[in-house]
C-alpha cells in the first residue's frame, strides 16, 4: 500500500554523496503520520483526544543508497495489533531505478497523553484496524519481521 512519496533534498545528503541514516527515519516517519492517520491515531488525534502512539522499538534496514534528486516511494509492507500495540513495517523505494532502498519495522504502544501511561485501543479503533487488515492483508509480507512476537493476542 502507497504511503508517500519524497524527493531527496540537498540538505538530507551528508559527506558520503548519499541520504543521512537520520533523513531515511523522518521520511519513514512522516509515512507512519498517514499510517496513522487513518485509524484517528496522528496530530489531530492525539491534540483533540490526548491519545497517540509513541514508537519503543524499531529495526531498520540500509540496502541501497539514495542521492540527491533520487525519490523514494514509501509503502506499507506488514500491519497488525493488539489491544495497546500496533506493528507495522514499511518499505522505501527507488521510484526511478525500482530498487529496495531501505526497510523499517516499529513496534509502538497506545498512550494515554494526559497520564503518561500505556492504555488499551478503544473499540471504534480497534474495529478501524480491523477492517483495515482484513481489507489489505494479502499485500501485507510477513516474512523477515522481528516482532511478531511482541505482540499479545
Amino acid at each position: 500500500m502507497f504511503l508517500k512519496n519524497e524527493k531527496i533534498k540537498k540538505e538530507w545528503t551528508d559527506y558520503n554523496g548519499h541520504m543521512n541514516v537520520a533523513y531515511y527515519i523522518y521520511i519513514f516517519d512522516k509515512a507512519a503520520d498517514i499510517l496513522l492517520t487513518k485509524f484517528n491515531m496522528a496530530g489531530d488525534s492525539a491534540l483533540k483526544n490526548k491519545k497517540s502512539t509513541f514508537v519503543v522499538e524499531t529495526h531498520t534496514t540500509y540496502n541501497r543508497e539514495l542521492k540527491l534528486d533520487d525519490e523514494a516511494e514509501v509503502y506499507l509492507t506488514h500491519f497488525d495489533h493488539d489491544n495497546k500495540r500496533i506493528h507495522y513495517k514499511v518499505s522505501m523505494f527507488s521510484k526511478s531505478r525500482k530498487y529496495l532502498a531501505s526497510t523499517t519495522e516499529v513496534l509502538s504502544l497506545y498512550i494515554d497523553l494526559n497520564k503518561r501511561k500505556v492504555i488499551n485501543f478503544d473499540l471504534s479503533r480497534v474495529e478501524i484496524m480491523k477492517k483495515f487488515i482484513k481489507n489489505n492483508s494479502s499485500t501485507f509480507q510477513s516474512k523477515n519481521l522481528f516482532f511478531t512476537n511482541k505482540l499479545k493476542k
